[in-house]
Order: structure tokens, then C-alpha cells, then sequence
């Protein structure tokens, strides 16, 4: 083609392009002025019904006003005119006693005088007119009743359109990480009492400092009324939350806050499904007992459980390892979930066990088990990554767990190194494990009360796997958890219990 042509194409494509983007822009225009028109139309409606509002309070308050007044007016009024009737009564009723004493003046009879006189005196001790105040009893000033809104004046002189509340600031001091909860507390720059409520804003993430790209949408707690939240019931599947706060007034909200980030970290692991038995059924952190599940499974000899059936290749990767002086289990990297998943074989047999796929290898971590009313027979415990694939958790020497047997009678029961300690305690509808690695301590809890149910110690010298075996019934695992504050308090007291314990501990 000739190439003038096809620049001439390229030029009316661009053409077409850039018309087609000022259609665009120009529809946006056009929207964005009826937009304006339909909002500006609702503002002034909006300020029709504040200043209607006004007016309507200013007459109510003028109306009850004056009704004050008139009802200060005739309450004087009447106590005046009380007052004058008394007068006039007192006033008539001496005119007649100074007429009366006249007309005793001309009494010529000396006993009739001196009568009169004396009937005269009488009268005049008891006449109203010497009884009765000469100063009014009220007065007719009205000052006390007065007004003067200059100070209102001013106050209305200076009504202006809702400003945009500032930023909140967070109190990073007063923020508070316990129990899966997050407590978040704010203040304001400075006082506005014009702010109506607070939106708080929060993101799980795995980065120290908020990013732009790669990051979870924000999650919305909106119409706080109060300068502190806390959010409650959370999974901490993350190593970080990033918050931030907005404030709002009645029309519009401010600029957010600056954001924070606040350490979430927690132990967190799915259930392996690549190596769990065949008869369970294993969904993220659920587990259920299949029956049907491990139909073609060979079927499992007395000679083989009693070998502890491990694994040849394990045993052998683990010979060959301490012949040639590698690595101590201790020092291998297993806290990764690649690590542990394909890196076994599935269990069989009557080992009915799924482990967890992230291993413990320091510091103290904490998760629960719930077990469905129908479980006839389940245990909890960890394990070191060289259970076989014959083996039960609690029967070799590098497994501890508690067991329940719901069958005729209900048990629960500590289990190590194939020793078995019954426990006379109610079983709980949740239990809860701690796992204090460094310090050689597995102990579990009523997740509920936080009772103690059981304490293991030893000193763990390998990577420890979260272990669950069942039979008949599911399990459901919560992850994500803090060490609740109850058992950090319980773990101070926590030596005064370890004699409760001593027939099952060892150094494994």
C-alpha cells in the first residue's frame, strides 16, 4: 500500500479516536451541568427548610415569649386591682365612721355621748383603713422581662455553609491488639461540634507500610458516634491491619486520616488433604469422617501397627541424614505450607489423622477445635513431621494430644509415648491448644471458660504439625487466633499446676 495512504488512514484514525473522546467528554459535560443543576436545586431547597426551620423557632420562641409577658401583666394586674378594691371598701367604710363621729359631736346628753363616743372607739381600733398597706403590692415595672438577641444577632450574622470536617488523628498509643479484637481510638484536631458521626475503615494486608497496588479493598464501619471502636470477632490471617478514620457532618465527609498499621499476627494453617486418611472427608480447616472414603484400601495387619509403619523413605532420608552430619530437624525450614504438603505419604490403616500443613517452630500460638454432638471418638494434639503413616497420635513418643471417646461412656484422656492418663474433667464443646514451643509446653484449655484440661512438658527439638485424628463425626479448627489474655494470665500461674503432669512428659 502506498505509504502516504496509509498515514493518511492513520491520521483519520486518530482522527475518529480523538472525536470519539470529545463525543465522550462532551456527553460528560453536558451530565455533569444537569448534575450541578439537580444538586444546586436540592441546596436550595435544603436552605428553604433550615431557614423555615429558623423562622419556625423564632416564632414559637416569640409566641411563648409574649405569652410570658401578657401572663406577668395580668398576674400584676390583678394583685393591683385587688389592692384597689380593698381601698375603696376601707375607704368607704371610714368615710361613713367620720360622718358617724360628726354626728356624735352634737350629742347633748352626756350618758349618750359617752356611749357614743365609746362605740365610735371601737370602730375605729377595728376599721380596715388603718389595717391596710398604702404601698402597692406590685410593681409596674416590666425589665425583668426585657430582651436583647445582639448576641444572637451575631451568632445568626455569621451562619455560613457547613465547613469539611478536618482529618481525625489516631491515637496510635491508645490502640489496643487483644483476643482478635482491635480497638481504635481517635480525636479530632480540634473541637467541632458540628462532626454528626465517624467512618472507620480497615484492611487486612502482609505489608508494613500501606501500598497503593496489590492490596485488599477497605472494609467499612460506618455511623460511629463515639471517638473509639473496637473491632471485634476477627480472623488474624494477616500480619497487618492498615486503618484509618473519616469524619462526617450532616453534608459531607472529610479527609481521612492518616492511615496505621498494626501488627495482627497469628498462627494460621489449613488442614493437609493431600496426606489425610482416605476415610476423611477434608475441606480448608473441616474435617469429617467418610466411611465410604477408603473403599480399595489395603487392608492394615496387627505385625504393621505394631511397627509403627513408617515410612522406608523417611527413615532412610533420615539415616542418611545423620550419617552424612546435615541439618538437624530443628534447623530445617518447614514453616512454609509447601513444605509439609506431597512430603509424606497419606495415612492408612487405623490411623484415621490429618495434620496441619504450616508448622510450629517457635514462639507461643494458639488455636481451637469444636467437634460435632455426634463424634463418637476424636483427638487433638501435635506431632513432629516423622509420624508414620500407620502411627496415632498420642502412641509414639514424638506425638501428645488429648483423646475423646463418646461411645458408652464419655472419657477424655491424655496420650504419649503409647501411655494413656484419664482425666476426671467434663469434656467441653470447645478446646482449646497453646503451644509455647521455646518454653516445652502443650497445653489445653476449655475454649469457653478457659479451664485447664491438660499440660505436656518436654523440650521440643523439631518443628511441631497441629494433629487431629476421627472417627465418626467432623471437626471444625479455628485459626487465626491471638493467645487469649485469660490463658497468658492462667500461664502465670501455669508452674503450680505441672505436677498434675509428670507421669507423661519426656524430652522427645
Amino acid at each position: 500500500m502506498d505509504p502516504h495512504r496509509e498515514a493518511l488512514q492513520r491520521i483519520v484514525s486518530n482522527l475518529a479516536n480523538k472525536n470519539g473522546e470529545i463525543h465522550n467528554f462532551i456527553d460528560m459535560l453536558n451530565h455533569t451541568i444537569k448534575n450541578v443543576q439537580v444538586n444546586s436545586s436540592n441546596a436550595i431547597s435544603e436552605l428553604d427548610e433550615e431557614f423555615d426551620g429558623l423562622y419556625s423557632i423564632l416564632d414559637e420562641m416569640k409566641g411563648s415569649m409574649a405569652s410570658t409577658i401578657q401572663q406577668e401583666e395580668a398576674r400584676k394586674v390583678q394583685a393591683l386591682q385587688d389592692q384597689l378594691s380593698q381601698c375603696s371598701n376601707a375607704l368607704e367604710s371610714s368615710e361613713e365612721l367620720l360622718e358617724l363621729a360628726a354626728q356624735s359631736l352634737d350629742i347633748k346628753d352626756p350618758v349618750e355621748f359617752l356611749k357614743a363616743a365609746r362605740q365610735i372607739k371601737e370602730r375605729v381600733t377595728m376599721a380596715s383603713a388603718f389595717r391596710i398597706s398604702l404601698k402597692p403590692t406590685v410593681s409596674d415595672s416590666m425589665t425583668h422581662l426585657m430582651v436583647d438577641f445582639a448576641l444572637e444577632r451575631r451568632i445568626l450574622q455569621a451562619v455560613n455553609f457547613l465547613p469539611v470536617p478536618k482529618a481525625p488523628e489516631i491515637d496510635l498509643a491508645a490502640c489496643l491488639v487483644a483476643d482478635n479484637c482491635i480497638t481504635v481510638s481517635w480525636r479530632m484536631p480540634e473541637d467541632d461540634g458540628r462532626i454528626d458521626h465517624f467512618v472507620l475503615e480497615y484492611r487486612k494486608t502482609n505489608f508494613g507500610l500501606p501500598r497503593v497496588k496489590d492490596e485488599q479493598p477497605w472494609e467499612l464501619i460506618d455511623y460511629i458516634k463515639a471517638t473509639e471502636y473496637t473491632l471485634s470477632g476477627l480472623k488474624f490471617d494477616t500480619k497487618y491491619m492498615n486503618l484509618r478514620v473519616q469524619a462526617c457532618n450532616k453534608a459531607v465527609a472529610g479527609e481521612y486520616s492518616d492511615p496505621v498499621t498494626l501488627e495482627t499476627k497469628a498462627f494460621v494453617f489449613s488442614l493437609d488433604s493431600t496426606s489425610s486418611h482416605l476415610n476423611l472427608k477434608v475441606e480448608d480447616t473441616y474435617v469429617e469422617w467418610d466411611p465410604t472414603g477408603g473403599k480399595g484400601q489395603e487392608k492394615v495387619k496387627g505385625k504393621e501397627n505394631k511397627s509403627g509403619g513408617q515410612n522406608p523413605l523417611l527413615k532412610s532420608n533420615r539415616s542418611s541424614s545423620l550419617r552424612s552430619g546435615g541439618p538437624s530437624p530443628k534447623r530445617t525450614p518447614v514453616n512454609t505450607r509447601s513444605s509439609v504438603r506431597g512430603s509424606r505419604d497419606r495415612f492408612t490403616g487405623e490411623s484415621y489423622t490429618v495434620l496441619g500443613d504450616s508448622a510450629v517452630e517457635s514462639g507461643q500460638h494458639y488455636w481451637e477445635v469444636r467437634a460435632q454432638k455426634d463424634c463418637k471418638s476424636y483427638s487433638v494434639g501435635v506431632t513432629y513431621r516423622n509420624l508414620g503413616k500407620f502411627d496415632q497420635l498420642g502412641k509414639t513418643n514424638s506425638s501428645w494430644c488429648i483423646h475423646i471417646n463418646n461411645w458408652l461412656q464419655t472419657t477424655i484422656s491424655a496420650k504419649h509415648n503409647n501411655k494413656t492418663k484419664t482425666l476426671d474433667i467434663t469434656v467441653p464443646d470447645r478446646i482449646g491448644v497453646y503451644c509455647d514451643f521455646d518454653g516445652g509446653q502443650l497445653t489445653f484449655y476449655n475454649a469457653n471458660s478457659k479451664e485447664l484440661l491438660y499440660t505436656f512438658r518436654t523440650k521440643f527439638t523439631q518443628p511441631l504439625l497441629p494433629g487431629f485424628m476421627i472417627w465418626c463425626g467432623g471437626l471444625t479448627v479455628s485459626t487465626g487466633l491471638q493467645v487469649p489474655s485469660a490463658v497468658k494470665t492462667l500461664q502465670k500461674g501455669e508452674n503450680v499446676l505441672s505436677g498434675s503432669t509428670g507421669s507423661l512428659n519426656n524430652t522427645a
